[in-house]
């Protein structure tokens, strides 16, 4: 059984609402937290692809690319759980895990599956919650939905929206 039903979400997925790119975090990391992420990355098979200022290169360890000085171009982490479905990590900070998401290509059950899948997998891996909050929440002061460490299960933060 899913572990979030589409009807009770669909509201936090709309593209007019929530804007197209949610903010994903997991606070409080450390380097070795971030190797986790790329290790699970490639122990999953997902397709992934690693670049600094939109050059494409071999993913290096997590330490090298946090420890590279402030005014270096931006490294991005594009990784796919499932084809058509892309999560983009800015690996700007030890101190937090961020990426953005799609939300139009996360309609309907079937993808809500796949971000839940995603979500959960990263949480495990971590032992800390994975939360999801709408474009443009800096202070992460909405969470939407996100990876419940105690239930093990991707949960509801919000009331569900009616649309």
């Amino acid at each position: 059984m899913a572990e979030l039903l589409w009807n009770d979400v669909k509201g936090f997925f709309d593209l007019e609402w929530e804007g197209c790119l949610p903010d994903v975090w997991v606070a409080g990391t450390v380097v070795e937290d971030w190797q986790a992420v790329l290790d699970l990355i490639v122990e999953s098979g997902w397709r992934s692809e690693y670049s600094e200022g939109g050059v494409v290169m071999p993913l290096p360890r997590a330490e090298e690319v946090l420890s590279r000085p402030a005014n270096v171009e931006c490294a991005d982490l594009w990784v796919w759980p499932v084809p058509d479905v892309l999560a983009i990590f800015r690996l700007e900070s030890a101190d937090e895990i961020g990426f953005d998401v799609d939300l139009r290509e996360l309609q309907g059950q079937e993808r809500l599956d796949v971000l839940c899948g995603f979500l959960r997998a990263i949480g495990r891996r971590l032992g800390e919650p994975v939360v999801m909050t709408p474009e443009g929440d800096w202070e992460r002061s909405h969470p939407v939905l996100g990876f419940d460490v105690a239930s093990d299960q991707v949960v509801l933060l919000a009331e569900p929206q009616v649309s």
